[in-house]
C-alpha cells in the first residue's frame, strides 16, 4: 500500500498535485505541521503557481500519514469531513456539463488556470490535440493525459509521467510537456466508411393511443377580401384577398426550451424527432474566440435535444470530415457528441461544397428515418476551393456548392438553415445555398449572439407540427378568375383557365403564421358573390395522421351604391407593405452590387415613404412601422461601399430570406432593441431563446438576435 503511495509522492517532484482523502479534524491538528515540513519543495511551487492537479474521489486507496498532502489549489475543492463536496455541487464540468461530485468515482482535472473538468473529458480533447483550456483558451503547458491512448502521441515528442493513483484511474497520467509551435503534431485519424448507414436505431416508439397524442388544436384558415363590398355594377380587375394560416400549438408537455434531462417524460414523446446534421467551419480563421464560442453554441443545441433525436456533426477546413455518426443523443451519445466537438481544432481554408456534400451522404444513408430532418450550416469565410467565375465580372456559380439532391428536391424536405459568421464570410453563398434547400439565412455580426442564433433556430426545429401542407384556392361563382399568387418562396400555381391555384407551404412550426395574398378578377353582379373557397391539408410529424381543414368561402356583398366610407382591410394593406418593401430591399440590393450605393438608397427611401402613406402605418400599424425601422437601418449600412461590404450585403440578404419564406432569422449585432419586430418569432423560439441568455457566465454581456 506504501509504496503505491511513494510513487504518488514521487510524481510530485515533477509538478503533479495529487489530492486524497482529507484526515479527520483530529487527525490533521497532529500531522499538519509535519506534513507542512515534509513537502517537497517542487509541490510547494505548484502549490503557488497554480499547476495541474488530480483531484481523486474517496473511492481512492487511502494515504498513510506520511504521505504530504498539499493544500488545494485555486479551483480545486476539498473535501469536508463528511466526504461531501463544499462547493462543487453547482460545479458543472465545462465539456459534458454533467456535476463534479466527490464519491462518484471519476476523477478530476484541475488545470494550471484552475478550473476544473473530468479527466476522462479532458483526457479525450488532449487525444485530438487539443492543448488550450475550453474555458478560457489559456494555453497549458500541463495536460491530462491517458495511457491508453499513448499510442497515438508520437514518441519523443512529449514527455510523460505517470502515476498509479487508483485503482480505477490506474491510467491516469500528465503530459508535463506540450510540443511547441514549430513542432507538427500528428492527430488521431480514424477512417470513415465508404457508406454512412451505420446510423444508430430509432428510439423505440412507445405504444399509445393517437386521441392521447394528437393535438386538439388544428391549423386555422382565415380569409380577409381587400373590401368587404362591390357596387353592383362595378367590376374589379386584381382585387385582393388575404388567405392568412396559423399552425397549432404545440402540445404544453412538450418544453422546447427544457434542458433534455429536465423535460418531463413525455415532452420528447409528444413532438416530433429531429435527425440534425450541422456543418461547422474550423478553417484557420475560426482559431480562438470564435471556435469557443461555436463550441458552447453546440453544446447548447446538445443539451436540448432529447433521446428521440440524432445528431451527427460534420467539421470542414480544407476537406470535411464526419466528427461521429448519426446517433442517438441519449446520456452516453451526449457524453460523446459534446467531447467530439469540445476536440474541435481550427486549421486549414474553407471547403463549403464537400461539408455539404458529406453531409447530404449521412442523411441520404440513412437506414432510419426520424420524421423531421434538416441541417445546420455555419461558416465566416468563403469557399476557397469550389467558388470560380468562368467569365469576368459575371457572378459566382454558387450552385456548384450545392448537392444535387437539395437542388431536386422541390419539397424542401431537409432544409438548411446556414449561419454567416463574422465580417468576411460569403453572405451570397450562403444565402444561395440555404435559399435552395428551403432554408433561412442568418447573419451574426456579433460573436457574443451565437448561441442565441442557433437556439432560436432550434427553438423553431424541435417544434414543427405540420408537413407537407398545401393550401389550395379554388373560384366559386362562373366569373371569378385568379389571376396571380403572391407567396414569397413558396411554390405557387394558377390554372391556365384561372379557376383554381394552389401553393405548397411544407413544413411550419407551432404558432407559426403564413400570409399568402391573391389577386382575383372580380366580374358585376347583382346578388352576392362567392368569390372562392379556400381548403388545405397536412400530415401531423408525430402521428402520420393527414388532417384536411375547409375554410369558409369569401364573399362579397353588392350594394346598388359605393360604400364611400370604407377603408382598405388592414390585414391586407399590411400585407401589400411587407411585400412591397421586399421588394424595395432586392432592387436596392442590385443596384448595390453594382456600385450605385446612392441609387440603392434612394429605392429604399422611395419606398419609405409610400409606406408611410398607407392605411396601415397611418394607423400605426406594428409591422408597417417596423419595416420602416429596418429599412433605415439598410440605409445605414449602405453609407459607404466599405460598410456595404462588411455589413449590409449580409443584413440585406438575411432579410430578404426572413421575408420570402416568413420565418425568424438573426440578424447584425441586434443592439437597437426599439427596431425589433417579432411578427415571425414563435414562443418555441422565444422559449429556447430566453434559455439561452439565461444560461451564459456574462448575461449582461450579451445581446440579442434580430428575427424578422
Amino acid at each position: 500500500m506504501e509504496d503505491a503511495w511513494r510513487k504518488a509522492k514521487r510524481a510530485l517532484g515533477l509538478g503533479l498535485c495529487v489530492h486524497v482523502p482529507e484526515a479527520e479534524e483530529g487527525e490533521r491538528e497532529d500531522c499538519s505541521s509535519e506534513r507542512r515540513r515534509r513537502l517537497p519543495a517542487a509541490a510547494s511551487g505548484a502549490r503557488c503557481r497554480g499547476e495541474a492537479a488530480v483531484t481523486v474521489g474517496p473511492d481512492s486507496v487511502p494515504a498513510p500519514s506520511d504521505v504530504p498532502v498539499p493544500l488545494p489549489l485555486p479551483g480545486v475543492v476539498r473535501r469536508s469531513k463528511s466526504g461531501s463536496s463544499r462547493s462543487s455541487s453547482k460545479r458543472k464540468c465545462a465539456i459534458c456539463f454533467d456535476s463534479m461530485r466527490h464519491g462518484n468515482g471519476q476523477a478530476l482535472f484541475t488545470a494550471e488556470c484552475s478550473h476544473m473538468f473530468h479527466f476522462h473529458c479532458i483526457s479525450s480533447n488532449v487525444k485530438h490535440g487539443n492543448y488550450f483550456c475550453p474555458i478560457c483558451r489559456a494555453k497549458w503547458k500541463e495536460i491530462p493525459f491517458n495511457r491508453s491512448l499513448s499510442s497515438n502521441i508520437p514518441h519523443g515528442r512529449i514527455g510523460v509521467s505517470r502515476a498509479r493513483l487508483t485503482q480505477q484511474d490506474a491510467n491516469m497520467a500528465l503530459l508535463h510537456q506540450v510540443p511547441n509551435h514549430h513542432q507538427r503534431v500528428r492527430r488521431p485519424h480514424t477512417s470513415e466508411p465508404a457508406d454512412f448507414n451505420d446510423d444508430e436505431p430509432l428510439q423505440q416508439p412507445e405504444v399509445f393511443d393517437n386521441l392521447n397524442v394528437r393535438s386538439t388544436k388544428t391549423a386555422e384558415i382565415n380569409t380577409y377580401p381587400e373590401f368587404s363590398t362591390i357596387p353592383q355594377s362595378s367590376s374589379k380587375d386584381d382585387f385582393a384577398i388575404l388567405i392568412h394560416l396559423k399552425a397549432p400549438s404545440a402540445n404544453p408537455d412538450q418544453g422546447t426550451g427544457k434542458l433534455a434531462n429536465e423535460s418531463s417524460a413525455g415532452s420528447s414523446r409528444n413532438r416530433a424527432p429531429v435527425d440534425l446534421v450541422t456543418v461547422l467551419d474550423v478553417s484557420g480563421s475560426m482559431a480562438g474566440t470564435k471556435l469557443a464560442l461555436l463550441k458552447r453554441a453546440m453544446g447548447f443545441v446538445v443539451q436540448h435535444l432529447g433521446p428521440s433525436d440524432r445528431l451527427s456533426v460534420i467539421a470542414f477546413s480544407s476537406s470535411a470530415r464526419r466528427l461521429f455518426h448519426l446517433q442517438r443523443i441519449s446520456h452516453h451519445g451526449r457524453q460523446q457528441a459534446l467531447q467530439a466537438i469540445n476536440s474541435l481544432g481550427a486549421s486549414g481554408g474553407t471547403n463549403i461544397a464537400d461539408a455539404l456534400k458529406k453531409a447530404m451522404k449521412v442523411i441520404e444513408d440513412r437506414s432510419y428515418k426520424n420524421s423531421v430532418c434538416s441541417i445546420i450550416l455555419l461558416s465566416d469565410g468563403q469557399d476557397t476551393y469550389n467558388i470560380s467565375s468562368s467569365v469576368q465580372g459575371a457572378s459566382p456559380d454558387y450552385k456548384s456548392l450545392v448537392p444535387s439532391s437539395i437542388i431536386n428536391d422541390a419539397r424542401h424536405t431537409v432544409p438548411l438553415h446556414a449561419f454567416g459568421f463574422g465580417a468576411d464570410h460569403d453572405s451570397d453563398s450562403l444565402h444561395s445555398i440555404a435559399q435552395a434547400s428551403g432554408g433561412t439565412f442568418s447573419f451574426i455580426e456579433d460573436e457574443g449572439v451565437m448561441q442565441d442564433a442557433f437556439a432560436q433556430c432550434i427553438g423553431g426545429l424541435l417544434s414543427i407540427v405540420i408537413q407537407e401542407m398545401r393550401v389550395s384556392m379554388e373560384c366559386v361563382h362562373p366569373g371569378v378568375q385568379l389571376s396571380s399568387i403572391k407567396s414569397g418562396s413558396y411554390p405557387s400555381k394558377v390554372a391556365r383557365d384561372g379557376r383554381n391555384g394552389s401553393v405548397d407551404i411544407g413544413h411550419l412550426y407551432a404558432d407559426e403564421e403564413r400570409d399568402i395574398l391573391l389577386s382575383v378578377n372580380i366580374p358585376q353582379s347583382r346578388h352576392q358573390t362567392s368569390a372562392l373557397k379556400v381548403s388545405c391539408a397536412y400530415r401531423d410529424p408525430v402521428t402520420g395522421e393527414t388532417i384536411k381543414i375547409q375554410g369558409d368561402e369569401v364573399k362579397i356583398n353588392r350594394p346598388t351604391t359605393s360604400n364611400i366610407s370604407e377603408h382598405v382591410s388592414i390585414e391586407v394593406d399590411r400585407e401589400r407593405n411587407r411585400i412591397q418593401a421586399a421588394e424595395s430591399i432586392e432592387c436596392a440590393r442590385a443596384a448595390a452590387e453594382k456600385g450605385a450605393l446612392s441609387e440603392a438608397v434612394a429605392i429604399l427611401e422611395d419606398c419609405r415613404r409610400t409606406l408611410s402613406q398607407s392605411f396601415a402605418s397611418r394607423s400605426g400599424d406594428r409591422l408597417s412601422l417596423s419595416l420602416d425601422a429596418e429599412l433605415r437601418e439598410m440605409q445605414e449600412r449602405m453609407a459607404n461601399r466599405q460598410l456595404y461590404e462588411s455589413s449590409g450585403r449580409a443584413y440585406m440578404l438575411s432579410g430578404l430570406s426572413s421575408h420570402s419564406w416568413q420565418r425568424a432569422t438573426a440578424r447584425g449585432d441586434s443592439t437597437d432593441s426599439s427596431t425589433v419586430i417579432y411578427s415571425y418569432q414563435t414562443p418555441s423560439m422565444v422559449e429556447m431563446l430566453q434559455h439561452s441568455q439565461n444560461h451564459l457566465p456574462s448575461p449582461q454581456d450579451r445581446q440579442r438576435p434580430r428575427p424578422r
